[in-house]
């Protein structure tokens, strides 16, 4: 008994907005050296009465293009962007989808660790029989968390949605993972304001912070030099432990597909890791951070570009929490 990922369909919003729009409203940055650094062109924002669910939709409608919709017996919905506080997401998608009433569907709150997690609880699913066809969900609309003078994260973030299909299969396609967790850096990306611990504040002070980003509590928050500490001080040397719990070595790897966070990070964990560009997936320029998504995308768009037979690709997810995540997955056919 096994479990492979047979598809994957990704939907990005209608609304375009590209470095020379952010020039405009910010004259005195410059976006040619952040386009070179960071590797962001383009993002894409939702509009004002469109919503994280609405992409979901999209991705999933998309998604049922290829595959028989009655076949899903499961939905794991992974969103920062939920439609209420409740009831669950998920079980608004099964009845807006039009799918079986027989099935489980949750959601789970995690960031950019999410599809990593999604993909390996739907892996146990299968494999203890719970379950056949899962289908997972990551769906993020971080630009209503920005703040319009916010420019550094106004630069990166971007909203999207993905659709997977897990499925059961006689050959195991999906191998071991590993997570992590440092919860003492909750406050290191977040937004304080709109939950329990503390109410949305129509109030809320301006806080100047970085090269003069604007944000309030209720907005969102990144300390982007901590962020990019912890994850160049955990991510190399946990990337080795994801490998030899797979009993592999870098070069036993066709592709590695991390969180695709930006394209100095990324390098830079590549070259601690010496792993040659051809087998470390960079691409951010259409589309930017867009958090859970970006790893189900960064497949997807690989899987278009190349003819699959059997290969391996390492996927690892890290970020908001502090949480990280990895594991190894064979692909054998365009997604």
């Amino acid at each position: 008994m096994g479990a492979v990922i047979k598809n994957i369909e990704y939907v990005f919003p209608k609304q375009k907005i590209t470095n020379t729009d952010l020039s405009n409203q910010f004259p005195d940055y410059d976006f040619g050296k952040f386009e070179d650094k960071v590797g962001i062109i383009n993002r894409y924002w939702v509009a004002e009465n469109e919503t994280a669910f609405d992409l979901a939709k999209n991705a999933c409608e998309k998604l049922f293009e290829k595959i028989d919709k009655n076949e899903i017996d499961y939905i794991l919905y992974c969103t920062q962007s939920p439609e209420y506080f409740l009831p669950t997401t998920a079980c608004v998608l099964q009845n807006h989808l039009g799918l079986r009433k027989d099935i489980g569907a949750l959601d789970f709150n995690l960031g950019c660790s999410g599809y990593v997690y999604g993909v390996s609880m739907a892996k146990g699913l299968i494999n203890s029989g719970q379950a056949k066809n899962i289908l997972l969900v990551t769906a993020e609309t971080y630009s209503k968390y920005l703040h319009p003078d916010d420019r550094s994260n106004r630069a990166i973030f971007g909203d999207a949605a993905t659709a997977t299909l897990i499925s059961f299969s006689d050959v195991e396609h999906i191998g071991e993972f590993l997570f992590g967790t440092d919860g003492s850096g909750y406050d290191k990306l977040i937004v304080k304001n709109g939950c329990s611990n503390a109410p949305f504040n129509n109030e809320a002070k301006e806080i100047n912070y970085g090269s003069n980003n604007i944000y309030t509590d209720n907005h969102l928050y990144m300390n982007g030099p901590e962020v990019f500490n912890f994850t160049s001080e955990v991510i190399p040397g946990f990337t080795k432990e994801v490998l030899a719990k797979n009993k592999k070595e870098i070069n036993d790897v066709n592709q590695f597909v991390f969180h695709q966070a930006n394209s100095f990070m990324l390098n830079f964990m590549r070259k601690r890791l010496k792993i040659d560009s051809e087998r470390f997936y960079v691409n951010l320029e259409d589309g930017g951070n867009t958090v859970s998504c970006t790893i189900p995308i960064a497949l997807k768009k690989y899987s278009e570009d190349s003819e699959f037979k059997n290969q391996n690709i390492a996927i690892v997810g890290f970020g908001v929490g502090l949480s990280w995540a990895g594991g190894l997955i064979t692909i054998d056919s365009n997604l």
